[in-house]
């Protein structure tokens, strides 16, 4: 009984590894460039939003209003970038140039995504 549950935690502990690396390939790239372009709007509220939860209201309308527009230039750009070049495999292996790759990537709240390492 014991060997059979070592078994099973083994084995959920190799699939959860298996589901979160994964190949990227030049159609994801093409998809994550489209998807970031058209919700790359998407920053603006929801900078708004996780600045307010985090600090209070006239900060989210000001400095999450500042952040959402920077964010929104941000993934939108970066969205063209990977539609435009998605046939190459630039950055390597058709990597994300953003993390999280799209607007709800599960991030913490409050964080803005950070460029991918090379």
């Amino acid at each position: 009984m014991r060997k059979g549950i070592i078994v099973i935690v083994v084995l959920l502990m190799v699939f959860m590894l298996a589901s979160s690396s994964y190949a990227q390939d030049p159609g994801k790239k093409l998809m994550r460039g489209l998807a970031n372009i058209l919700t790359g709007w998407v920053e603006l509220p929801k900078n708004i939003y996780e600045t307010s939860v985090e600090d209070n209201v006239f900060s989210g309308l000001t400095i999450g209003l500042a952040k959402g527009i920077g964010m929104t230039i941000v993934r939108t750009g970066a969205g063209i970038y990977e539609t435009v070049t998605f046939p190459f495999p630039i950055p390597e292996d058709y990597a994300p140039v953003l993390e999280p790759e799209y607007v709800f990537g599960g991030e913490a709240a409050g964080t803005t995504p950070e460029p991918a390492k090379k």
